[in-house]
């Protein structure tokens, strides 16, 4: 069964760096795309940053020039380097891993449980 694990989160003051891993585990094959999504309390749940396996980023509009998505497909880990943080960042961050490929799934979909941002002004 894949799962996803995800560590990084915490609190942090405004202006200030965390970064944030999400593994895949199971006896994967392959995955497509992996990212990170953030869901605020009375908020829809949005994109934060996007990584192909080939390495062709997306960032939300909110992040970019901040954030900074990497990936290693050999340990089918993604990482999420969030710097000059915003009062505003503060969510529960998912993890995403999409186009997965293993014994029993082709192209299936699978979230993390997320893990708690907050940034204090």
């Amino acid at each position: 069964q894949v799962q996803l694990v995800e560590s990084g989160g915490g609190l942090v003051q405004a202006g200030g760096s965390l970064r944030l891993s999400c593994t895949a585990t199971g006896s994967i094959f392959s995955i497509g795309a992996m990212g990170w999504y953030r869901q605020a309390p009375g908020k829809q749940r949005e994109l934060v940053a996007d990584i192909t396996r080939g390495g062709t980023t997306t960032y939300g509009d909110s992040v970019k020039g901040r954030f900074t998505i990497s990936r290693d497909n050999a340990k089918n880990t993604v990482y999420l380097q969030m710097n000059r943080l915003k009062p505003e960042d503060t969510a529960v961050y998912y993890c995403r891993a999409s186009d997965v490929l293993d014994w029993i799934h082709i192209g299936a979909t699978f979230w993390g449980q997320g893990t708690q941002v907050t940034v204090s002004s």
